[in-house]
């Protein structure tokens, strides 16, 4: 198992609340204000200058501004890693650390903006009427179904990339590492029998990613069994996900679901029983990305599965969103891109998976502090857009 060896010492409360200790980021000058015209060409009467350019031309406000590489990263607290709905205050650590992130790997700076509602229009309003300060938006920790309509009505409103990075940073990873775990396994994404477990956001980007990937047979399990067009309890994303897999019909629950499969994703929280595993193909490709927790007991997975992979850092091949919306951002801003299109996701993943030159059953992904692979992304996503 090839762990970073700055894991080995178990992570201690004290170490945890200290790193966060007065927040995790800071806002810096780009140039110093050490005598009066400093500040003369900084602020007053400088600034108006550049103000009036803007004015006449908005373009010229990536120039003249920070939007052109800053991103603001929204939650409105209501999906939290596993915590659920813990609200606004509470999910500020994970957007600051978000933020980290973008800076560490991409280069881009990111603002934390957690909002205190979590109605739909109101979502849509206050993130639209916050645009003009940023280059683009990283929507997270919404709950679904919301996070879908949230989305895409702010796409729809602006003009920059937006991007829900728990459905579609998720689903760029899982798709890299499956054809990479397809290769070791000598198979075709055209031949796998997938299971998804979890419609919610994660899962139902993961499907459509599959699906844009030419992976035809998908059967998508619920809290209530598999996901099929006979169902009279879906709502309409669920009803929209029916008519679109399951090709063969499934019907029932887990046992039916898994009988002859040879790809297991989870994107939940419910476990699989050994047995359960053993109804699928010969030697399976497992993703249990459940964190702290695998769907799947890593015994369990490991005694059975082909390839295996977790969400777990201290475990070999783990599926890190950080691995895709680093570069996707940092490429769409590159590109002065308008939105981030299903072509610049797939590209991004196609980039994710060349990075691992001879892929084995325990290196199906790159490190997640592989310095590699947000450049890689980028270049892949701004080619995309331009085409």
């Amino acid at each position: 198992m090839h762990t970073d060896p700055s894991l080995r010492t178990p992570l201690t409360d004290d170490e945890i609340f200290e790193a966060h200790r007065g927040g995790k980021l800071s806002v810096t000058s780009v140039h110093p204000l050490h005598t009066m015209r400093d500040l003369s060409i900084s602020y007053t009467p400088g600034v108006a200058r550049v103000c009036e350019a803007i004015a006449e031309d908005p373009a010229k406000a990536r120039e003249y501004t920070g939007t052109g590489t800053t991103v603001a990263v929204i939650s409105d607290g209501s999906a939290v890693l596993g915590l659920g709905n813990i609200g606004p205050k509470a999910a500020l650590p994970v957007m600051e650390g978000k933020a980290q992130l973008f800076q560490q790997f991409a280069g881009l700076n990111a603002i934390p903006v957690v909002l205190d509602t979590q109605d739909t229009d109101e979502l849509v309003a206050i993130i639209t009427a916050l645009a003009p300060s940023f280059g683009a938006i990283n929507l997270e920790d919404i709950a679904a179904p919301r996070c879908f309509e949230v989305e895409r009505r702010v796409i729809e409103a602006l003009d920059i990339p937006v991007m829900h990075d728990d459905q579609h940073g998720t689903a760029v990873v899982i798709l890299a590492a499956l054809r990479n775990a397809a290769k070791v396994l000598a198979r075709e994404l055209a031949d796998l029998r997938v299971v998804v477990s979890g419609a919610g956001a994660a899962g139902i980007a993961c499907v459509n990613m599959l699906l844009d990937a030419g992976v035809p047979d998908i059967v998508v399990l619920d809290s209530r069994g598999v996901i099929h067009s006979g169902r009279e309890d879906l709502n309409p994303v669920k009803q929209d996900l029916a008519a679109r897999t399951n090709p063969r019909g499934v019907t029932g629950g887990p046992t039916q679901a898994f009988a002859g499969a040879s790809v297991f994703i989870g994107v939940s929280r419910g476990l699989v029983p050994e047995e359960t595993v053993q109804l699928m193909q010969q030697d399976p490709i497992l993703f249990s990305l459940a964190n702290p927790d695998p769907e799947i007991a890593q015994e369990v997975a490991e005694r059975h599965g082909g390839v295996v992979a977790t969400g777990r850092s201290d475990r070999p091949n783990q599926i890190n969103n950080v691995l895709a919306f680093p570069g996707i951002f940092l490429g769409a801003l590159e590109a002065q891109a308008t939105a981030i299109t299903p072509g610049m996701k797939l590209a991004a993943s196609d980039a994710i998976a060349s990075l691992v030159d001879k892929p084995t059953a325990d290196n199906i992904v790159p490190s997640a502090l592989d310095g590699r692979v947000a450049r890689a992304v980028a270049d892949a996503v701004a080619k995309a857009w331009r085409g």
